[in-house]
C-alpha cells in the first residue's frame, strides 16, 4: 500500500487502522466462574434479601474499606445514592445545592427530586470538573451543599472545594460514579467530603448492571443515609418504626454477590486503565489540535472511566466534531462526544416555568437562558473514549493514536 493510499479513510473505502472483527476491543463486563458461583451461592442460600442476607452488609464493609471510609450504605443505583445523600442532610424545599453542568442528569435531578434548587456553576475547560474559583459567587443564604463530580475518573480539586465548604458551613457530596479507586493527594475519592456516592451501572468501572453505595467517615451521616435507604427505619429501632421519610432503596443480595466478585478484579483493572491512559496521553501530547486535560500532581490516581480530549477543527481541515468522530470510529476506534449542557435539558425548563408540582419556596432560575461558556464550549469539542478501550495493551493505545493522526492527515 502506498503512503498516499494508506491515508484514505475507511469511511471513504480505505483500510482501517484497526479491523475490529479480527482485532476486537476488550469486552465488558469481564467475568468467569467466580461470578457464577457467587450467584448460585445466593440462589441456593434462599436469602435473596439485603435485610436478612450476608452479601450486602459484607459488600458495604469491603467497598468502604477499599475507599478508606469507615461506613458504607449500599442501595439500588447511583442516582438514588445521590438522592439519599441529600435527604440524609435534610435538604429540601427552598434549599439550594451547587452542581456542575457537565455531568449525568442525576447529579442535578436528585436536587429537584428532593424539591431543592440546583444552582449550576461552570467547569474548567482543561479538567471538565467544577471550577472552584466560581463557587463562592454562587453561594446564597439558601445554599446547603455542593455536589462535586469527578468526571471521567479524574478527581476534582478537593482542596479548594473543601476549603470553601467549611468556610460557608456547607455539606460536600462527592459524585464519584466514574471514580472508583481514584485518589487525591493519596486519599481515596468519596471519603474526602461528607458523603460520597458511587454507581455500579453497566458501563462503570465496577459493574453489577445496576447498584450504588454511599460512603462516609462520619457515623451520624452514614446512619442518616441508612435510614433513608431503609424506609426510614433506624438501626436501633423496631421493624415497624419509621422515624424519617425514606424509601425502599435497598440493594439485592445478587447484586452484592456480583460486586464482591467484581471487586477482586478492580485493583488490577484500575492499574491497567491508569497506565494505558497515561501512555495514550503521552502519545497524543504532540498531536496539534488534540487538547488534553492538564496534568496535576495532586491527582495520585486517575482511573480513566473515560479518556477525554478536546478537538480543534482548525487543525483538522475545518472538519466538524461529528465528522471527526465518524471518521475515527471508521478506523476502528469507537468514540462519542459525550454530554450536552445539563441546564439546557427540558426538565430544567419545566422547573423554571413551574410547569408541574414544584416547590414554591425556592427562587426561580431561568435555566434555559443560562450562559455557562466553558461548559457550552466543552460540549461542542470533547471526545470520549470509553474505559473498555483502556483495558487493552500498549499496542492498542498506539492504534488509537495512529488512527487520530491518520484522520488528521486525511482531513488536512
Amino acid at each position: 500500500m502506498t503512503a498516499m493510499n494508506s491515508d484514505v479513510l475507511a469511511i471513504n473505502g480505505g483500510t482501517p487502522v484497526r479491523d475490529v472483527t479480527s482485532k476486537p476491543w476488550p469486552k465488558w463486563p469481564i467475568y468467569d466462574e467466580t461470578e457464577e458461583r457467587a450467584l448460585l451461592d445466593v440462589l441456593h442460600s434462599g436469602q435473596w434479601w439485603y435485610v436478612r442476607g450476608t452479601q450486602g452488609p459484607a459488600f458495604e464493609k469491603e467497598f468502604a474499606a477499599l475507599h478508606e471510609a469507615q461506613y458504607g450504605v449500599a442501595c439500588a443505583n447511583g442516582s438514588v445514592a445521590l438522592e439519599i445523600a441529600l435527604r440524609a442532610f435534610g435538604i429540601g424545599c427552598g434549599d439550594e445545592v451547587i452542581v456542575p453542568p457537565y455531568t449525568f442528569v442525576a447529579t442535578a435531578g436528585c436536587v429537584l427530586t428532593v424539591s431543592a434548587t440546583p444552582v449550576f456553576v461552570d467547569i474548567e475547560g482543561d479538567t471538565l470538573n467544577i471550577d472552584p474559583k466560581l463557587i463562592e459567587a454562587a453561594i446564597t443564604p439558601r445554599t446547603r451543599a455542593i455536589i462535586v463530580v469527578h468526571i471521567a475518573g479524574r478527581p476534582a480539586d478537593m482542596d479548594a472545594v473543601m476549603e470553601i465548604a467549611r468556610k460557608h458551613n456547607l455539606y460536600v457530596i462527592e459524585d464519584a460514579a466514574q471514580a472508583h479507586l481514584a485518589s487525591w493527594r493519596g486519599k481515596r475519592i468519596g471519603a474526602i467530603g461528607d458523603l460520597g456516592t458511587f454507581s455500579f451501572q453497566a458501563s462503570k468501572n465496577l459493574n453489577s448492571g445496576e447498584g450504588g453505595i454511599i460512603i462516609s467517615n462520619n457515623e451520624e451521616y452514614a446512619d442518616a443515609a441508612w435510614s433513608v435507604m431503609n424506609v426510614g427505619r433506624v438501626r436501633s429501632g423496631k421493624w415497624y418504626e419509621h422515624r424519617v421519610l425514606g424509601g425502599n432503596y435497598r440493594i439485592t443480595e445478587f447484586q452484592s454477590a456480583i460486586l464482591r466478585a467484581q471487586m477482586t478484579r478492580l485493583p488490577q483493572q484500575t492499574e491497567k486503565r491508569s497506565a494505558n491512559g497515561a501512555y495514550l496521553h503521552s502519545l497524543l501530547e504532540s498531536v496539534d489540535g488534540i487538547d488534553l486535560p492538564r496534568k496535576d500532581s495532586r491527582i495520585t490516581q486517575h482511573v480513566y472511566h473515560l479518556f477525554t480530549f478536546r478537538y480543534d477543527p482548525s487543525k483538522f481541515g475545518g472538519k466538524s466534531l461529528e465528522e471527526f468522530i465518524v471518521a475515527l470510529s471508521g478506523e476502528g476506534v469507537p468514540a462519542t462526544n459525550g454530554y450536552v449542557p445539563l441546564f439546557k435539558e427540558q426538565v430544567f425548563a419545566r422547573r423554571a416555568n413551574r410547569d408541574g408540582a414544584w416547590c414554591q419556596a425556592g427562587r426561580t432560575i431561568d435555566y434555559p437562558n443560562l450562559h455557562l461558556p466553558v461548559c457550552e464550549a466543552v460540549c461542542k469539542s470533547t471526545v470520549w473514549l470509553e474505559q473498555t478501550l483502556l483495558l487493552g495493551e500498549r499496542k492498542d493505545m498506539e492504534d488509537i493514536a495512529e488512527a487520530i493522526q491518520k484522520v488528521q492527515r486525511a482531513f488536512a
